[in-house]
Order: C-alpha cells, then sequence, then structure tokens
C-alpha cells in the first residue's frame, strides 16, 4: 500500500495501521477484506429497513455493520453505527434516523477511498 492510498483511507476514516494489525501486517489480505466492503449489503438493508419502518430490520443491519466496521478497523462509521444501535435499543427511533445523512456519508467516503 502506498502512502498516498495509506492516506486517502485514514482521511476516509480507516485506522489503516491498526488494520494492519489486526490483519497480521499483511497488506494483502487486508486490500482483499477492503474490497469486498462496498459489496457488503447491510447499508443497503440500513436503508431499506427504515425506509419501511423496520425496527427489528434496521437494528439488525446497523448491528451488523457495525461489526464489519470494527473488523476493518474504520473506527469513524464503527463509532457512528454503535450510536446508532444504541438509539435503536433504547427505543430512539427518530435519533437513531437523523443519524443516516452522516453514515451515509461516513460510508460513501470509505466506498470512494476503497475504489482509489
Amino acid at each position: 500500500m502506498d502512502s498516498a492510498r495509506r492516506q486517502r483511507l485514514m482521511d476516509a476514516g480507516l485506522d489503516v495501521p491498526a488494520a494492519l494489525e489486526r490483519f497480521m501486517n499483511n497488506e494483502t489480505l487486508l486490500e482483499k477484506f477492503l474490497a469486498k466492503f462496498p459489496a457488503d449489503p447491510n447499508h443497503d438493508r440500513l436503508a431499506a429497513a427504515i425506509a419501511a419502518g423496520d425496527q427489528e430490520g434496521a437494528l439488525t443491519a446497523a448491528h451488523t455493520m457495525k461489526g464489519v466496521c470494527g473488523n476493518l478497523s474504520m473506527t469513524a462509521l464503527f463509532d457512528l453505527l454503535t450510536r446508532q444501535v444504541a438509539a435503536f435499543r433504547a427505543g430512539d427511533w427518530d435519533g437513531a434516523v437523523a443519524m443516516m445523512p452522516e453514515l451515509d456519508r461516513l460510508y460513501d467516503g470509505l466506498c470512494t477511498a476503497i475504489a482509489k
């Protein structure tokens, strides 16, 4: 991974040193998993569940996405999803839904950085 790519990923909210440590400093393996992230269906599931008013589906998708982001050291998105999952669990539907614009922004930024 060259320094420009590393910086783009870090600017998008990925803790590259932590991710590499998690992947035993195997950049190839990390890149393989990062490449799969945009195809993960949970962001779309979360948006669809919210649009349908499906609170259980939204919680499940947000929780699953949070785990994926945690495993990939996507700290900014992980932190936001942690707050969103807590809001869903506390019954604060409106508060959880209000986080979606920021969540979408972070998600899109990560997908763009991964694609470059």
